[in-house]
């Protein structure tokens, strides 16, 4: 569960990028996060990892309280996270194995375990032929698809996409949506920014729209879930 309550982001410059921001996602929902560019998404992103803290408020994440959290325990939180960016994000030096495994070396899981775990993230994401393959021999999708193998393979209880399907021509970006809605059927709660309305509209799910750092709207499959009046 996600519970974002009350929460502004002012930064120094005086800028208000939240503006009294309250959102519930519960565990395993699928949930689109819209609006135009300033409207607030990239900062909700950057709070949900605990880049940015807001200025009051709160947020909890899976019971935890991030505004209570202390630094020490940052990396360990975020590992109970996976993260899409629109430009992969991959090792160019490295092999789609390798790129997938790294999540895991670093936070020192057993080389017999990450054998283990990395085929199998691969399979999930169709991409088990191409292991030994480099991510400058892959189409924009399929680097997508590593990615995502990367993002999930610490098994992460939230999985959040900014703009997974910003650099990739229609086809791919419905394979990559395809393959999250897998992955959100699977219990994995699945949040997803994106400018897409073609994408939004084909996929009926609940979609929280943002304005100059508010909700302005809260729907699903078109039907209103639930309007949030924030106040400046």
């Amino acid at each position: 569960m996600i519970e974002i309550s009350n929460v502004i982001k002012t930064y120094k410059a005086g800028n208000k990028a939240i503006r009294k921001l309250n959102i519930h996602i519960a565990d395993g929902e699928f949930v689109f996060i819209v609006g135009r560019s300033g409207s607030g998404k990239s900062t909700l992103l950057k709070m949900l990892l605990k880049e940015v803290e807001p200025t009051s408020g709160h947020i909890i994440v899976n019971g935890v309280n991030l505004q209570r959290m202390p630094r020490r325990h940052v990396p360990k939180y975020r590992r109970r996270l996976g993260m899409v960016f629109q430009d992969f994000k991959l090792l160019k030096d490295r092999t789609v194995y390798e790129n997938v495994a790294f999540a895991q070396r670093v936070i020192g899981v057993p080389v017999r375990r990450i054998r283990e775990n990395v085929p199998e993230m691969l399979k999930l994401v169709g991409l088990s032929s191409k292991y030994k393959f480099y991510p400058n021999q892959l189409s924009g999708g399929e680097q997508q698809r590593v990615a995502i193998a990367r993002a999930l393979v610490n098994n992460p209880e939230v999985l959040l996409a900014d703009e997974p399907t910003g650099n990739l021509d229609r086809q791919n970006a419905e394979e990559i949506m395809r393959l999250l809605e897998e992955i959100n059927a699977q219990g994995t709660t699945v949040i997803v920014v994106t400018h897409s309305q073609e994408i939004v509209d084909s996929m009926q799910k609940r979609v929280i729209t943002m304005d100059k750092g508010m909700v302005v709207s809260d729907k699903r499959g078109g039907e209103i879930y639930e309007l949030q009046h924030n106040l400046l």
